[in-house]
């Protein structure tokens, strides 16, 4: 059983930055596969990008360029780097470890874009 914690959410303004963070148990930390999801009020839970044992990240091609996922293998913790955030970047972000062939969710962590 691996322990997933999202942190780092909050009350952005629009054109701002915000930085998430990840932990997960155990101590094959560096074989996990990750990522971060969203979910929007009323829409279905998207992928935000992935990062693999490589740290080769991938990302839907609408959020290229403003997220940027890394992971620090030392301190078992991903992170999800969020900048010129938008009000439809609104939604709880979620992180998800994959080992094995199971997945692993936190509980989430909202993030609010708002003036």
């Amino acid at each position: 059983q691996v322990q997933v914690a999202e942190s780092g959410g909050g009350l952005v303004q629009p054109g701002g930055s915000l930085t998430l963070s990840c932990t997960a148990s155990g101590t094959d930390f560096r074989l996990y596969t990750m990522g971060w999801f969203r979910q929007a009020p009323g829409k279905q839970r998207e992928l935000v990008g992935e990062i693999y044992t490589s740290s080769h990240t991938d990302y839907p091609d609408s959020l290229k360029g403003r997220f940027t996922i890394s992971r620090d293998n030392n301190k078992n913790t991903m992170f999800l780097q969020m900048n010129s955030l938008k009000p439809e970047d609104t939604a709880v972000y979620y992180c998800r470890v994959e080992f094995w062939g199971k997945q692993y969710w936190g509980q989430g962590t909202q993030v609010t874009v708002s003036s």
